[in-house]
C-alpha cells in the first residue's frame, strides 16, 4: 500500500526532506495533486510506475527534474536538464521588489540570467500590467522560459545574450540570479551532476560576474526603480563594496531563514 511505500522511500532517499520527496514522486506516479493522495490515496495499491522514479532519486537527480515541476512564489515552472532548479530562497528578490514598489508595480522589468523565466515569470504574475525582458546565454533555459510563459498565460519577451549586453533603455526592477559558487566548492551530489555548471560556478571566488554586473546594472535602472540581485550568504561584503561606487544606495535583504540572500540597489534620495 501506498502508506507503507512512502515509509520505505523515506528511508533510503538521501535529502534533508525524504518524506516529502517521497510524497512528491507517489503523487507524480498518480498523476494527482500531493495533497489528495494524502487524504484519499494512502490505502491504495502502489503505482507500477513509483519504482523507476524513486531510482532515478536514489541516483540523486533533483525531484524538480522527475516531476517536472518546480512551485515559486505563485507560479509552477516546468524545469529539467540544463535549466537551474528555482529555489525558495530566490523568492527574497520579489519580496524586496513587493516591498518597494507595493501594488503600484513597475512598468518594466528585466530579468538577468532568467533560467526557466524564473523571477521573470513571478514578478510578471504579480504585476501583470508590466512588460518583461529576460536574458540567458543558455538556448536550452530559454526553451524552459517560453514554454513556461506561453503555459501561464504570460506575455514576456526573451532573448539569448550575455548579461545586459545589448540591452537598452532603462527598467524599473532588474533581477539577477548569476552564478556565485567558487570553483572550488563543494556540492551536493544532486547539484554538481545535475544542474548546469554554467549557473552555478563563478570563479575562483564565486564573484566573477558580480563584477561585471557592477559595471552594468547602475545605468539600466529607471529613476525610482530599483534592482535585487542574489548572492551567497556569505557575499554581502564583497558584492556590496563592487557596487559601491554605482552612486546608488546598497541595502542587504535577508531570507526566511534570516541569512543574507540579496542585494537591493535603490537611487539615493
Amino acid at each position: 500500500m501506498i502508506r507503507a511505500a512512502l515509509a520505505h522511500a523515506a528511508a533510503l532517499i538521501p535529502s534533508d526532506t525524504p518524506r516529502l520527496d517521497a510524497e512528491l514522486l507517489m503523487a507524480h506516479a498518480l498523476g494527482i495533486p500531493r495533497n489528495v493522495m494524502l487524504f484519499d490515496r494512502l490505502d491504495s495499491p502502489v503505482p507500477i510506475n513509483f519504482g523507476p522514479l524513486l531510482l532515478r532519486r536514489l541516483n540523486h537527480e533533483p525531484i524538480a527534474y522527475i516531476t517536472g515541476i518546480r512551485a515559486f512564489w505563485t507560479i509552477e515552472l516546468t524545469v529539467g536538464s540544463g535549466a537551474l532548479v528555482p529555489r525558495a530562497d530566490s523568492e527574497t528578490l520579489l519580496e524586496a521588489a513587493v516591498a518597494h514598489f507595493g501594488a503600484r508595480g513597475p512598468a518594466r522589468i528585466l530579468d538577468l540570467g532568467t533560467g526557466p523565466g524564473t523571477l521573470l515569470l513571478a514578478a510578471l504574475d504579480q504585476w501583470p500590467q508590466a512588460a518583461g525582458l529576460g536574458i540567458d546565454a543558455s538556448d536550452a533555459a530559454l526553451g524552459y522560459a517560453r514554454s513556461n510563459a506561453a503555459r501561464l498565460g504570460i506575455a514576456a519577451e526573451f532573448r539569448l545574450g550575455d548579461w545586459a549586453v545589448g540591452v537598452e533603455g532603462q527598467f524599473d526592477l532588474i533581477l539577477a540570479n548569476p552564478p556565485y559558487i567558487a570553483t572550488s566548492e563543494i556540492l551536493p551530489e544532486e547539484v554538481r551532476a545535475h544542474e548546469p555548471a554554467c549557473a552555478l560556478f563563478a570563479g575562483a571566488d564565486g564573484l566573477d560576474d558580480y563584477r561585471v554586473l557592477a559595471g552594468q546594472i547602475p545605468a539600466r535602472i529607471a529613476p525610482g526603480g530599483m534592482a535585487a540581485i542574489e548572492i551567497g550568504h556569505t557575499q554581502a561584503a564583497a558584492v556590496s563594496e563592487l557596487f559601491a561606487q554605482s552612486g546608488l544606495a546598497v541595502e542587504i535583504a535577508s531570507d526566511l531563514g534570516g541569512r543574507n540572500r540579496a542585494i537591493v540597489l535603490t537611487w539615493l534620495n
